[in-house]
């Protein structure tokens, strides 16, 4: 039997793969260290609050 994944599962972990993603870029372009920093800081918050609280919703 295939493993079942929900979409909120699915979305935190290609938020996770994308902080990875601007962390490597950041790693290997110090002019864009820290906007790329920020952006997979950001990318990780999203990732926890999907994970967490999918239904959760964002206060403006």
């Amino acid at each position: 039997m295939t493993e079942q994944i929900t979409h909120a599962a699915l979305a935190a972990r290609l938020l996770r793969d994308a902080a990875t993603f601007f962390r490597t870029i950041a790693e290997q372009n110090p002019a864009l260290m820290d906007a790329m920093s920020e952006n997979a800081a950001i990318y990780d918050e999203v990732a926890d609050l999907v994970a967490t609280n999918p239904a959760g919703v964002v206060e403006a």
